[in-house]
């Protein structure tokens, strides 16, 4: 047949055929025949018969072929219902190293694909992982450190993890599926999957860049298909769908499932359907009684989708189109709307009236049940699956072409985990700290190098079939090398100013207790000490040759007895105030060295808190006069010194106390001129205004006055 389709959709209760003609960009209906099982031999999409359903298609054919001649090739589709949804997480350690490359993020996203793949081939025993073909994947969420976040690129952390939700196709579905072909004489002229089928017929690429869901309500499942970004992105399928809606019916009306599904579909063609219950009673249904009496029915379903989809989209999608005859349910487009909280025009069902490629005739069937069928003739001849073969690293492997493949596609089905390819972390260091110990990573180790056909290529390089992939290890991290500085940083170092000069005091630094520079390289074990000078004493041992506070200290003996002078040193002034070795300076303070006096013997007496002198104040004729006597004679040798002769260290000296006399009247004489000018020759003597002699005892504040006559 010239430009002509024929297309089967085979379902799990029905056999649907029908017959296409591309007549320039459209396409006209022919012909078409749907035919039930005889027996339950399709179940969710797989065939479990493949004798039985050999022998619907064959009716469906001949059926065809009376009208239209001999058929021998078919275009079908692998059911949606038969993809297997998996979530599945993988993660890396970041060791503090962000990732800074979308390269390494698809590669942990392709690590947690191969990981929803263990995941099937553990609950499918007797399957390998080329079992199943990854035909989508979506991630779910980011995280760093169990932390969601929006996107992993330069975050730091300990570890970094992905969340997808991958979708496979079991290998068996479609070798079953060429199996009841080939006993009805048929060949495989193309593949498609019942949701791309539909989703290519309906939503047109230029479309596709709106995050959209389609939702094909069958019999025995309601299969899901979304798509975002100007590709479809997921797929997913749920076990509830017409059937249950025709249970519910059995349940409220008292009918047998065969009245209940033939009364379900008079209700959608006729608007209502007259039927006699178990009991005999008649009675006639309509859309609203069924809305309103199997209400949880249908509640159940539109919950079951819709989570689904916000599983399988993360989130609402901007619009959700239903195809298959459970579309047709009564209040179901309301109730999916409203659950995913959109609005109710947000929410519809699609006939084949929307399938702008098809040319439309009084001839048409109505409905949406005849999308899929119609979309498989379409896409499956447009975009047939293609079987691909490709060399990874000497082995060929082969994909089922369902969308663009990629490198990242093969790497999935030759089982290669593009994270283990990855060179190892170099071996850490562990240090320590001023007595804290630490743990220095090793160098990252490099990602993997990607070859396609001899030329460097990534996970998203796009690939045909007969190319030739080659993957080699990345190469190992280096051991932890690091210098102090690189470790520490710039530390500051502390500006103060001696002596009006600027200087710059800097850390010191030593490793298992020897000196050494910023620029040491740590290595394995080392005990590493840091610290920053900043008392009085350590900052003048840098800046100052003056031995400050740490000379030889200026001492005398003193009857045999060493005696400490304070005053023989040097002292310093911190901002104009003294300061002891053990103050600690801050940035900017300013220090003053003030050179010392030489000590005399005062200075020795008055550390031994020893007066030289007795001193007394009396006044005499009113002017004061202080009377001195000596309680010590200081000697050097032979020498006796006074008080203000200077000494040296070292100098011994002898102190000898005399015996303390008490001063007399007389004594004032030593320390007074007396004025002889008026004297007559004959005076008085007073002591505080009473008469005294000269040999009288004076004490200190005394008035002592001689009278002439």
């Amino acid at each position: 047949m010239k430009d002509r389709i024929f297309a089967l959709d085979i379902g799990t209760r029905s056999v649907t055929g029908i017959i296409l003609e591309k007549r320039d960009q459209t396409y006209h209906m022919l012909d078409y025949y749907m035919m039930e099982h005889k027996e339950r031999s399709m179940r969710d999409g797989q065939i479990h018969n493949v004798v039985a359903v050999s022998e619907t298609i064959i009716e469906v054919k001949n059926k065809l072929e009376s009208s239209h001649g001999s058929l021998s090739k078919v275009c079908v589709a692998a059911a949606g219902r038969a993809l297997m949804t998996t979530q599945a997480t993988a993660s890396k350690s970041l060791q503090d190293t962000p990732i800074t490359s979308e390269e390494t993020i698809k590669h942990l996203e392709l690590s947690a694909v191969q990981m929803a793949q263990l995941n099937l081939q553990k609950l499918q025993q007797d399957a390998d992982l080329s079992s199943y073909y990854c035909v989508g994947y979506s991630v779910l969420h980011y995280r760093i450190d169990q932390q969601q976040i929006g996107s992993l690129i330069d975050q730091r952390g300990t570890e970094a993890s992905v969340e997808i939700i991958a979708t496979f196709l079991p290998k068996v579905v479609v070798e079953s599926l060429l199996a009841a072909l080939g006993r009805a004489n048929l060949e495989m002229e193309a593949l498609t999957l019942e949701p791309i089928a539909a989703i290519h017929v309906l939503i047109p690429e230029s479309m596709r860049r709106l995050n959209v869901v389609l939702v094909d309500i069958g019999a025995g499942t309601s299969d899901i298909a979304i798509t975002d970004k100007g590709t479809v992105v997921a797929y997913g399928m749920v076990p509830i769908a017409g059937d249950e809606i025709t249970e519910a019916i059995s349940d409220q009306y008292l009918l047998d499932f065969p009245s209940a599904e033939k009364a379900k579909r008079m209700i959608v063609d006729n608007g209502e359907a007259i039927v006699e219950d178990i009991l005999g009673f008649e009675a006639t249904i309509t859309p609203n009684m069924i809305e309103n009496d199997i209400t949880d029915a249908i509640d159940n379903l539109a919950t079951q989708i819709s989570n689904e989809i916000i599983n399988l989209n993360s989130h609402s999608p901007k619009a959700v189109m239903l195809v298959g005859g459970g579309s047709l349910t009564p209040g179901i487009t309301n109730s999916i709307a409203s659950k995913l909280n959109l609005p109710i025009n947000r929410v519809a069902v699609r006939g084949i009236d929307a399938i702008n490629q098809l040319e439309k005739t009084n001839k048409l069937p109505t409905g949406p049940d005849f999308v899929t069928p119609i979309g498989i003739g379409i896409a499956a001849k447009q975009n047939p699956v293609h079987y691909v073969s490709v060399t990874v690293n000497g082995n060929t492997i082969r994909l089922f072409e369902m969308k663009e493949l990629t490198v990242g596609d093969c790497l999935i089905q030759s089982s290669i985990d593009i994270q283990k390819w990855y060179g190892k972390p170099g071996i850490a260091s562990i240090i320590t700290i001023n007595n804290k110990e630490v743990t220095l990573p090793g160098e990252i180790g490099e990602p993997p190098s990607i070859q396609l056909n001899d030329t460097n290529a990534s996970v998203n390089s796009k690939i045909h079939n007969g190319d030739i992939i080659t993957i080699e290890k990345g190469r190992d991290g280096k051991h932890a090398q690091v210098t102090i500085q690189e470790l520490l940083g710039d530390i500051p170092p502390l500006m103060i100013y001696y002596n009006g000069a600027k200087y710059h005091i800097y850390p010191q630094f030593e490793v298992n207790n020897v000196p050494v520079t910023k620029e040491y390289s740590i290595q394995d074990r080392d005990n590493l000490t840091w610290r920053q000078p900043n008392s009085l004493e350590a900052v003048l041992n840098q800046v100052s040759s003056d031995k400050v506070g740490k000379d030889e200290p200026f001492i005398v003996y003193v009857n045999e007895e060493p005696i400490h002078i304070t005053k023989g040193e040097p002292q310093i002034a911190l901002n104009g105030k003294p300061a002891t070795m053990d103050h600690r300076l801050k940035q900017g303070d300013r220090l003053q060295l003030l050179l010392a006096e030489q000590p005399t013997v005062k200075d020795v007496l008055n550390q031994l808190n020893k007066p030289l002198t007795h001193r007394i104040m009396v006044s005499f004729n009113n002017e004061s006069v202080e009377l001195v006597q000596p309680l010590y004679v200081i000697k050097k040798g032979d020498s006796i010194l006074d008080e203000d002769t200077p000494l040296k260290k070292h100098d011994r000296l002898k102190v000898y106390e005399q015996e303390q006399q008490p001063f007399i009247y007389q004594d004032i004489f030593r320390y007074v001129d007396l004025d002889l000018t008026n004297a007559n020759g004959k005076f008085s003597i007073y002591q505080n205004n009473a008469p005294s002699s000269f040999h009288s005892t004076i004490k200190h504040g005394d008035h002592l006055q001689i009278i002439w006559e």
